[in-house]
């Protein structure tokens, strides 16, 4: 296993099948739609990696492979060494997910929901209970505690989901576009809650398209263009010549 890796997926692909609509749509005649092919990751404790791609590259199908939401055509997750596939459920006690696609739900409140979710994983009461104290203080959800989640805004919800999202206390973090659709604010909040995440030795991998994020948070960066891994690296080896802004749109005008 490579030195420090906690989480490898390697040569990952998976094929969609794409109906009369969907086929129409993207103005194709196949039946079929490669979303990643031949696809390889490591991730490592205390490390951001950011999966940087534009929207239909295929980041979120990554992600959901990664935490066993789909299954590969092909390909093998291994995490401490051995295949994920042998003990999916033990496995799955280690990843905290979250992505934008995932809804609370409105009629719950943030503090049953916390509850809720931390019974499902087993968490005992009373460490669970001091768990939810102290996350829902780092975000300012404990005023919300006992609302609604309908009447909590946007930003407010978002918190709540990456509150949840840690409530077992897993080692891998995979988040989908944790910024997305927030403001200037909460977006920070999030920033320095993954940088606080980073310093605990969490194996960290986000998934997004802003540049400005991944160059703020991110120690190690994968391009990914139509299911490619296209270039990948550490910050500092991608960034040595040309921002990387400048990289990736040298990797997109080579595809044209």
């Amino acid at each position: 296993m490579e030195e420090n890796a906690i989480l490898k997926a390697e040569h990952l692909r998976k094929t969609f099948k794409l109906n009369s609509r969907q086929k129409r749509e993207r103005k194709v005649l196949t039946d079929s739609l490669v979303a990643v092919d031949d696809l390889s990751l490591t991730l490592k404790p205390g490390v951001i990696y950011g999966l940087l791609g534009p929207n239909g590259a295929g980041k979120t199908t990554t992600l959901r492979m990664v935490a066993t939401l789909l299954t590969p055509d092909k390909g093998e997750l291994t995490y401490q060494g051995k295949p994920v596939g042998h003990n999916l459920s033990e496995y799955r006690k280690h990843l905290g997910f979250l992505t934008s696609e995932l809804k609370l739900d409105d009629f719950f409140t943030a503090s049953y929901t916390y509850d809720y979710m931390s019974a499902l994983y087993g968490i005992p009461p009373e460490v669970a209970a001091k768990r939810k104290e102290e996350v829902f203080a780092r975000f300012g959800v404990t005023p919300f505690a006992n609302a609604q989640i309908k009447n909590l805004s946007t930003g407010m919800k978002q918190k709540v989901s990456l509150a949840i999202s840690i409530c077992h206390d897993p080692e891998i973090i995979i988040y989908d576009e944790p910024t997305n659709g927030l403001d200037i604010l909460a977006s920070r909040d999030v920033e320095n809650f993954l940088l606080d995440l980073k310093k605990q030795g969490k194996a960290i991998v986000i998934s997004t398209h802003i540049f400005s994020l991944v160059e703020k948070l991110c120690d190690e960066v994968g391009i990914i263009l139509e299911g490619k891994m296209k270039l990948e690296g550490t910050l500092q080896e991608l960034t040595k010549e040309k921002s990387l802004e400048d990289v990736f749109f040298d990797l997109v005008e080579e595809k044209q």
